[in-house]
C-alpha cells in the first residue's frame, strides 16, 4: 500500500480510530492491531511477501533468546548470531542478488572466451522493503550479542517492532533499543505529538507529490534520451534527479515519522537537510542517517573503524561504501556509485575533517552563510550530483555514455518539458523550496516552526493547495527507495 494512495487515506484513520478509541486501554491488543494493520499494509502488494517477514520475525525472536542464553559461552553465542546473519543475508541475497551474481558470473567467463550455455536463472519478485526489515531484525541480534540489549520474551511486541507499518518498507531502520522499548511501553495520547505528526505528514506529502513527482517526468525523459540532448540538458537532468530523490525519500521518511507520532511512537531522524552539507562526510551524517548508523555500528566499528592504522581505516571506508552501494541494488552501477563516494570521502578523512560539522549546521549562529560555506555547499552538491549519474543510469555503459556526452558535447540548448509545461515554473519552485528548507534547517522535525499563526495558516493553506493541485491518482508514483 502506497502512502500516496487513496487506500492509505482510508486505512490510516481507520487504524487510528481503533487504536485510540477502541483498544486504548489494552497495550497487548494495541500491539496486535499494529501487527494486523502492518501485515495488511505490507500484504497489499503481494500476500506472499508476508511469509518472508514472518519467517524473519520468528527466526530473530528465537535466535535473540539463544544468544542471550549463551552469552557466557562466546562461541555458542557467536554460532547463534551467525545463524541470524546467514539466514537474513541469505534471504536478501537470494531475492535481491541471485540473478545479479549469476549474470556477473556469466559475464566474467564470457570475457575470458568461455560460453556458458545452461544457466539457472529465476523469475524472482523482489519483496518490497526486504533490505530494510532484514537489517532491522539483524540489529536486534547484534545488540543482544554485544550486550547492549536484553531480548524480549513478548512475541507480539517483537512482531510489532519488525512489522511496524509506517517505517516497514523504507525506514528509518530502527534499533530495538528505540522502537521495541516504546512498543513494550504503554502509550498515552498527546495532542502536541499528534499535531506534530500531522505537520510532518503534510510536509512529507508536499515533498513527494509536489517536488519529487513533478520532477520525475523531466528526469525520466532526459535519462531515457540522453544521447539526443546537449550537455546543458544532461546537467539539468541529473541536478533535478538530486532534488527528486531527496524529495521522494525524505518525503517518505517525514510521512513515516509523522504517522508513527500519531500512534505515540517516536522514530529516529533519517534526513537532516543534506543539501546544505559542507563536505561529503557531513552529507553522510545528514543523508539516510539510519543506514549510515547501521553500517557504522555493525560493520565499520567491528572492522576496527578509525582506531586502526590509516591504511586499514581507508580499507574499512572503502568496504563500507561498496557494501552500501550493493545494498541499494543488484547492479554494478550502485557498487560504482558507492566507490565514487569512498574516493570522495577518503581525502576528507585523511585531512581530519570528517567530524568537524557533526554538531552544527550551515550559518549556525547567523542568518547568512559565509562565502566559504556557500562554495563548500555548492561543491558538495555538485560532487554528490555527479555520483548520481551512476545511481540513476540503468547500466555502467549508460552512465559513462551520459558523462561522455557532457564532456564531448558541452553545448547549451533550452530544455522543453515533455508535457509542454513551462520549465521556468519548476526552477522557481525549487528555488523557493531550497530557500524554505534553509530557513528551517535547524529543526527537521518541525517544518512549520513559526510564531505567527497568520504565517502558519498561510503556509498550511499553500502546502495543501499545492498537494491537491499536483496529486494525480492516475499516476500514483511509487517511492524510489521501495526498489531497495
Amino acid at each position: 500500500m502506497l502512502f500516496n494512495s487513496l487506500e492509505f487515506l482510508l486505512f490510516l484513520p481507520t487504524v487510528y480510530i481503533l487504536y485510540w478509541f477502541v483498544f486504548k486501554k489494552n497495550l497487548r491488543v494495541q500491539n496486535i492491531l499494529i501487527i494486523a494493520a502492518s501485515y495488511l499494509f505490507y500484504g497489499w502488494w503481494d500476500w506472499r511477501f508476508l511469509i518472508l517477514i514472518f519467517f524473519s520475525t520468528v527466526l530473530d525472536f528465537y535466535v535473540g533468546q539463544q544468544i542471550f542464553k549463551n552469552l557466557n559461552t562466546k562461541k555458542k553465542a557467536r554460532y547463534w548470531l551467525w545463524i541470524s546473519v546467514a539466514c537474513n543475508v541469505g534471504l536478501l541475497g537470494f531475492f535481491k542478488y541471485y540473478n545479479f551474481f549469476v549474470d556477473s558470473f556469466i559475464g566474467m567467463f564470457s570475457s575470458m572466451g568461455y560460453t556458458i550455455k545452461s544457466v539457472w536463472t529465476l523469475r524472482i519478485i523482489l519483496p518490497v522493503g526486504i533490505s530494510f526489515y532484514t537489517f532491522q531484525t539483524m540489529s536486534y541480534s547484534f545488540d543482544i550479542y554485544y550486550k547492549k540489549l536484553e531480548p524480549t520474551r513478548n512475541f507480539v511486541s517483537f512482531a510489532a517492532f519488525v512489522s511496524f507499518f509506517p517505517q516497514l518498507v523504507a525506514g528509518p531502520i530502527e534499533r530495538a533499543s528505540n522502537l521495541l522499548s516504546q512498543i513494550n511501553s504503554k502509550r498515552i495520547f498527546e495532542y502536541e505529538q499528534a499535531r506534530s505528526g500531522i505537520k510532518l505528514i503534510l510536509w512529507g506529502f508536499f515533498k513527494k507529490l509536489v517536488i519529487a513527482d513533478s520532477l520525475a517526468p523531466i528526469v525520466d525523459d532526459i535519462f531515457a534520451n540522453y544521447a539526443s540532448y546537449p550537455a546543458s540538458t544532461l546537467i539539468l537532468g541529473v541536478s533535478l534527479f538530486s532534488f527528486q530523490v531527496y524529495g521522494d525519500f525524505s518525503g517518505y521518511t517525514d510521512i513515516a515519522i509523522g504517522t508513527a507520532k500519531l500512534f505515540g511512537i517516536e522514530l529516529m531522524s533519517n534526513f537532516k537537510f543534506p543539501n546544505f552539507a559542507r563536505n561529503i562526510a557531513e552529507y553522510w551524517q545528514r543523508w539516510h542517517v539510519s543506514l549510515s548508523t547501521w553500517f557504522r555500528h555493525y560493520l565499520y566499528i567491528p572492522m576496527g573503524g578509525s582506531r586502526v592504522s590509516k591504511l586499514k581505516s581507508i580499507r574499512n571506508i572503502i568496504v563500507i561504501f561498496l557494501v552500501s552501494g550493493l545494498w541499494h541494488g543488484a547492479n554494478w552501477t550502485f557498487v560504482f556509485w558507492g566507490g565514487v563516494h569512498a574516493l570522495l570521502y577518503i581525502p576528507v578523512f585523511l585531512m581530519g575533517r570528517n567530524r568537524i560539522y557533526a554538531d552544527n549546521v550551515i550559518a549556525e549562529k547567523t542568518w547568512y552563510p559565509t562565502i566559504t560555506e556557500i562554495l563548500q555547499v555548492l561543491l558538495t552538491f555538485a560532487l554528490v550530483t555527479f555520483s548520481r549519474i551512476f545511481f540513476r543510469s540503468p547500466s555502467l555503459s549508460d552512465a559513462f555514455d551520459y558523462i561522455n556526452h557532457i564532456a564531448n558535447d558541452f553545448s547549451y540548448g533550452a530544455y522543453v518539458h515533455p508535457m509542454g509545461y513551462r520549465m521556468f515554473d519548476f526552477y522557481v519552485l525549487l528555488a523557493i523550496f531550497t530557500l524554505y528548507e534553509y530557513v528551517i534547517r535547524k529543526d527537521e522535525r518541525n517544518p512549520f516552526k513559526f510564531r505567527s499563526p497568520i504565517v502558519r495558516f498561510f503556509l498550511y493553506t499553500l502546502v495543501v493547495l499545492s498537494i491537491l493541485l499536483f496529486y494525480d491518482d492516475g499516476v500514483n508514483r511509487s517511492f524510489i527507495y521501495f526498489q531497495f
